[in-house]
């Protein structure tokens, strides 16, 4: 396991919800691409359904963590980008389901236009660092 440090900015506003303003780690880095709500063989989870769709993407985030030798304990940030900020509960109930509450890793959430194709209804990249 990473030693990752947790950092809200002593000065700074509080955070806008579940995020941390900082968090620092040394290590080797880890960049997991934007993940659809996909399942093993390639076909979507939860079509129209953000709550499907967002568990399986944390699903597909934790399956990456595995292969790279990390766990949602490592990640330092997630990138959400969704097509309507109205699935950001179940994108945060999904996140909770993973990750400890407690220790949340920075965030951005983006509304966006479209992404690769309209059945789908959000995308998440995650960067984690793990100790050497």
């Amino acid at each position: 396991m990473s030693r990752l440090t947790h950092i809200s900015a002593p000065e700074g506003v509080a955070p806008a919800s579940a995020y941390t303003h900082v968090v620092m780690g040394s290590g080797r880095f880890i960049a997991i691409s934007g993940q659809l709500a996909l399942d093993e063989k390639g076909e979507l989870v939860g079509e129209g359904d953000a709550t499907a769709q967002a568990h399986q993407i944390f699903e597909n985030l934790r399956r990456c963590l595995a292969a790279a030798g990390a766990t949602f304990d490592d990640v330092v940030k997630l990138t959400y980008f969704v097509t309507d900020m109205a699935h950001m509960p179940a994108v945060r109930a999904a996140r909770n389901a993973f990750l400890d509450p407690e220790r949340l890793p920075a965030a951005s959430a983006v509304q966006v236009g479209s992404l690769v194709a309209p059945e789908y209804l959000m995308e998440i990249e995650a960067f984690a660092v793990v100790a050497e």
